[in-house]
């Protein structure tokens, strides 16, 4: 599968496979894929995340997440940056989303963070996705 925005698909397959009513989606796996897993596990977007060492390359299992009447915890989640449109915010433009119930996931020098520990370390970056 060959791709040009390979965090663009990552969302989709997760906003596919909410529609589908998944417990799990498997993606190909790279260190930028892992960190916004990660970030979307801490914030409690997503269950466990797990990296399968299959042929010809790793794969990413993401687990989803749902409420207590099978609702998706994810309403909502968007491609900020892209490709042609690269979108930069500094530490003062990085709001809370929805009163924080929201988050922006941003890469930044020191990895890939979530907009609430930019505002805690005072770092800007590369706005890649947000989450409602």
């Amino acid at each position: 599968m060959s791709c040009t925005d390979p965090i663009a698909d990552m969302l989709t397959v997760i906003r596919n496979g909410l529609l589908a009513a998944k417990n799990q989606v498997d993606l190909p796996h790279s260190r930028i894929k892992e960190g916004i897993a990660k970030i979307l596990h801490a914030e409690g977007f997503i269950g466990d995340i797990s990296i399968l060492d299959t042929k010809p390359a790793k794969t990413l299992r993401v687990k989803l997440k749902y409420g207590q009447n099978g609702e998706p915890v994810i309403h909502e989640i968007t491609r900020i940056s892209t490709g042609g449109r690269r979108v930069y915010a500094g530490r003062s433009q990085l709001r809370p989303i929805i009163r924080g119930f929201g988050i922006s996931v941003v890469s930044t020098s020191q990895g890939i963070l979530s907009d609430r520990d930019c505002r805690k370390r005072k770092l800007g970056g590369e706005v890649l996705c947000s989450v409602k």
